[in-house]
């Protein structure tokens, strides 16, 4: 039968999503995060939809770059030295996910999705969720030599091949810099990716929150569930203060904390946290579209008047201190590309928990409980991914059965 009443553990852009559409089914939701909206990895994301670069993060080329970087605080990918047996065990899951035929598979998975990704956040604007994304001009892939593109390229046309849409054109490095004068000289190629968007991935969830409320929904925040309890008749979702939200069905959307409420119902696949980083600078001497600095892992997003640069993934637990040299190494990594701008003037420093799986696949369906479900696992695709996510997983719980695009995410699968 569907549920009645529904409690959502997590108020980022998943939770509140799967919130959402729910209530589209007259579903009753209440929504609980530790913190608050946006508090986790949503807020200072770099709030690209891109479906195109939406890829798996295990890949073959994966390997390398870690073996040589993995403990440098500089790295685009770092690992803080210190012992970590679930750690241990995530890299060595993500070690045997790193080959071409997995790759191949996932990248199908998440095809699926893509191709659909962009219409549900039509959908929420149709619902009336009132912060925009933006689309429009192309956003711009640079890179130092026409030989760094090459991996990016073939990336694109691997997507391709697994059947979405994707559209570019390669530049020069004149080129680029005729059409992004923030540029310096040592961008030599680039690629103009069209029919992608972006948004401010903190307003958006707000907005999204809002809308939730004024249909009736209620948002809790600052209460910490540790644990969800399947009673028979329905869930109980519990606070260490004795704090208790009862529900007919519940969603576990916690992001990078997502592991140890969902263990107890058979989910197994571990869930890592991957830190991102980013800050926000004044726009002038920066790109005035979104542009990706693909070789040293950069984002830049126009918000206004400013300019978010995002990047950095660092395998950590999602509660350690946020590591200043982390903003350091995005800082010095794009000082030779930005000649223009003054990167002293950083506001909003943040550090978010993105919650990744070892084989680079969401976890979204049902658990070994037919009221505990999950909506998690999105990696660095959390916003690009997320409303759709949610719009599945909803119509999942209020008429019994799944969309083809949940069968690879199945939260109780074993690689």
């Amino acid at each position: 039968m569907s549920p009645r009443r529904v409690v959502v553990v997590g108020a980022g852009m998943a939770g509140l999503a799967t919130a959402w559409f729910l209530q589209e089914a007259s579903v009753e939701v209440t929504v609980v995060d530790r913190r608050g909206v946006a508090a986790g990895a949503s807020w200072g994301n770099a709030g690209w939809l891109s479906p195109a670069l939406t890829v798996p993060l295990p890949e073959p080329t994966a390997l390398k770059l870690g073996l040589r970087t993995l403990f440098s605080p500089t790295s685009p990918l770092y690992i803080p030295p210190r012992p970590d047996p679930r750690l241990a065990r995530f890299l060595l899951a993500f070690t045997r996910n790193c080959t071409h035929r997995r790759r191949q598979v996932a990248m199908a998975a998440l095809a699926a999705l893509n191709r659909r990704a962009l219409s549900a956040y039509d959908d929420l604007a149709a619902g009336g969720v009132t912060e925009p994304t933006r689309s429009g001009e192309a956003c711009l892939l640079a890179f130092t030599s026409a030989a760094g593109r090459a991996p990016l390229v073939a990336e694109l046309d691997a997507v391709r091949a697994a059947g979405q849409e994707v559209d570019y054109d390669l530049l020069t490095g004149a080129q680029a810099r005729a059409w992004e004068p923030a540029l310096s000289s040592r961008v030599d190629a680039a690629v103009r990716l069209h029919g992608q968007r972006h948004l401010d991935p903190g307003a958006f969830v707000a907005a999204l929150a809002d809308a939730v409320r004024d249909r009736g929904g209620t948002i809790v925040t600052g209460l910490e569930v540790t644990r969800v309890r399947d009673v028979g008749t329905g869930v109980v979702a519990l606070a260490p203060d004795g704090t208790s939200v009862r529900a007919d069905a519940a969603v576990l959307a916690p992001g990078a904390w997502l592991g140890r409420l969902a263990a107890p119902f058979g989910v197994r696949v571990p869930v890592q946290s991957g830190r991102g980083y980013s800050f926000s600078l004044p726009a002038a001497g920066l790109p005035a579209r979104p542009t990706y600095f693909a070789e040293r892992r950069v984002v830049c997003t126009p918000l206004g008047d400013r300019v978010r640069v995002a990047g950095m993934m660092e395998f950590t637990a999602p509660d350690r201190p946020a590591d200043p040299r982390r903003v350091e190494a995005i800082v010095n990594s794009v000082r030779d590309l930005l000649p223009s701008a003054d990167l002293t003037r950083r506001t909003d420093e943040w550090a978010g928990p993105r919650p990744c799986t070892a084989d680079g696949l969401p976890l979204v369906g049902p658990t070994r409980s037919p009221r505990v479900h999950v909506c998690g696992g999105h990696g660095m695709w959390g916003i690009a991914l997320g409303p759709l996510s949610g719009k599945l997983l909803a119509e999942s719980i209020v008429t019994g059965r799944s969309a083809a695009e949940l069968t690879a995410l199945h939260p109780l699968r074993t690689r």
